[in-house]
């Protein structure tokens, strides 16, 4: 394998494209082809001088990619996925994994057989605020951790639905749509889910699906977690919102994630840390201070992950495996609020 690692991006549509122009700035990348049907991507192509296709078996049968980034719509995912494992090429797979968990279990036991690497985009693990938020859970500094919480408030226009009435659909409502990225981050602070209850209502503009949630959460190690959800919510309280890693949304000096612990606690993504000074005592007062940390954009460090995975000399920071640990999640959230039951997930 040469040092400049040849990548396909199937899928040219808003992430797609983000992918597509990291991938021009990041060392030892490049792209290699793209596999799109749409109009626009044809514009692309031509425009960056690269291949097109119509389908992944039209771009295998003429090129040998090193990996493929898969950033279509999550139905087609583990259609997808296969083929590429088939081939044995590694793949970064956008999230969610998988359409279900049947399907993203079938996908990774696959990948795991034959030793193909499988990296699922939960880029917000490469966001420098999310790593020194679980360092300093790793340090002890805020001590056990005893609670936390996750509000993921935002209002999407109408016209973000009309374009795509499929986002009017059962099964497209915020908690499938954005939960995702927000429980791989519980997850990777807390450790695994052992129960979810959980409520979900009605949308408010009639569509077939729900526009507001909530889940409580209980975590293996004790923990108790609270996630609250909604696309039609006004507010400033979400990681979209709140932590300016896209430019693309209006950023407000708000944080999204709290974080209980013994000895102390945590907000994210403004990583203001809270503990007393001496003895721990809700009549003496509580002292702040903001944690430094360095900007980096965690597209970038993603695509420089999945180039050195390719490599084989890391391996996966957010394996196939854990895609589907947190799509056991979303699903157990959907389930129980459909049944208004406690759902146990498996361990």
């Amino acid at each position: 394998m040469s040092n400049t690692i040849n990548l396909v991006l199937v899928g040219l549509g808003l992430v797609g494209k983000r992918h597509a122009d990291i991938i021009e700035k990041t060392e030892d990348a490049k792209l290699l082809a793209i596999v799109d049907l749409s109009e626009d991507a044809h514009n692309y192509a031509i425009e960056k001088n690269l291949p097109i296709y119509g389908s992944l078996e039209d771009m295998f049968s003429e090129q040998s990619p090193d990996g493929i980034i898969l950033a279509t719509p999550t139905p087609l995912h583990s259609k997808q996925g296969l083929i590429c494992i088939n081939k044995k090429c590694p793949i970064m797979i956008e999230k969610p994994i998988a359409n279900s968990s049947q399907e993203a279990c079938e996908l990774v036991e696959k990948a795991e057989n034959m030793g193909v690497p499988v990296l699922v985009g939960h880029h917000r693990r490469y966001n420098p605020i999310i790593q020194k938020a679980k360092n300093i859970i790793l340090s002890g500094e805020i001590g056990i951790v005893r609670a936390v919480h996750a509000n993921c408030w935002f209002y999407k226009s109408d016209e973000y639905f009309n374009v795509a009435p499929w986002r009017k659909k059962a099964g497209a409502g915020p908690i499938s749509v954005n939960l995702a990225h927000d429980i791989d981050l519980l997850r990777h602070f807390c450790g695994e889910i052992e129960t979810v209850q959980a409520q979900a209502v009605d949308s408010i503009r009639g569509f077939q699906n729900e526009d507001v949630a909530g889940a409580l959460l209980k975590f293996r190690d004790g923990a108790i977690g609270t996630i609250s959800v909604s696309d039609s919510i006004v507010s400033p309280w979400s990681w979209e919102m709140t932590s300016k890693e896209n430019p693309i949304y209006p950023s407000a000096q708000e944080s999204c994630y709290l974080i209980g612990g013994s000895h102390g606690s945590l907000s994210i993504p403004d990583l203001n840390l809270w503990s007393y000074k001496s003895e721990r005592d809700w009549w003496q007062p509580l002292s702040s201070s903001i944690i430094d940390f360095k900007i980096s954009d965690p597209l970038h460090k993603q695509i420089t992950h999945f180039v050195n995975v390719i490599k084989r000399e890391e391996e996966p920071l957010v394996s196939g495996r854990e895609g589907l640990l947190t799509l056991r999640v979303i699903e157990a959230i959907q389930k129980s609020a459909l049944t208004q039951k406690l759902v146990k997930l498996e361990m």
